[in-house]
């Protein structure tokens, strides 16, 4: 197979899913996103994770961003 329609393909599928979660996002409702992130905070407590300090996270953010934003122009 030719490795362009290859990944044509898996751009392709992903874009589907994608919008799939958009629309998992869209129908959730504010109850079901409060548990959610009500088990992640209790997980995290329990497991006596820490956020600590930012140490860049934000450019490291940003850096992909700026990424994605190029790989889905081209």
């Amino acid at each position: 197979m030719d490795a362009n329609f290859d990944i044509k393909l898996y751009r392709e599928r992903w874009k589907a899913v994608e919008e799939i979660e958009r629309q998992e996002l869209r129908a959730s409702t504010v109850q079901t996103n409060w548990r959610q992130l009500n088990a992640i905070l209790r997980r995290s407590i329990r497991l006596e994770l820490h956020r600590g300090d930012d140490d860049g996270e934000i450019e490291i953010f940003n850096r992909w961003a700026v990424l994605r934003n190029h790989y889905e122009s081209a």
